[in-house]
């Protein structure tokens, strides 16, 4: 940009600081960038970590009734998806963990059904 003034390396800059015997501007392990606008940075953000759009987690949640039924819905819950695709599920009775253990398959194909949910391999039932 014409109106800027010329920018030297950061060898450049330490030699001429140690010429003038002044400290360096910046601290020696920071970066500089570039200024990014707040909507252009806030978008970023919202990309990275998927803020606004739907998850699988989210849409297991919120049909978790019609996978395993209304019975044992209100005695468990979908906690999240671990990196291997196991849905972590957490059951409060002993006989609702059953229960879901024995129709994990079933369960798991339905799951596999909803959109975004491809990835989902296994349950792990845990009780508490």
């Amino acid at each position: 940009m014409p109106g800027e003034p010329h920018r030297f390396s950061r060898a450049a800059e330490d030699l001429i600081a140690s010429l003038r015997r002044i400290p360096s501007e910046d601290p020696r392990g920071i970066r500089r960038r570039p200024s990014k606008g707040l909507v252009e940075l806030i978008d970023g953000l919202r990309a990275k970590y998927g803020i606004g759009t739907p998850t699988a987690e989210q849409a297991i949640r919120d049909r978790w009734p019609e996978i395993v039924g209304p019975a044992n819905a209100s005695y468990s819950h979908a906690i999240r998806i671990d990196e291997r695709g196991r849905l972590m599920v957490h059951a409060s009775h002993a006989v609702v963990r059953n229960e879901l253990f024995l129709n994990r398959d079933e369960i798991i194909e339905r799951i596999r059904r909803l959109p975004g949910c491809a990835s989902i391999t296994r349950l792990h039932l845990s009780q508490g």
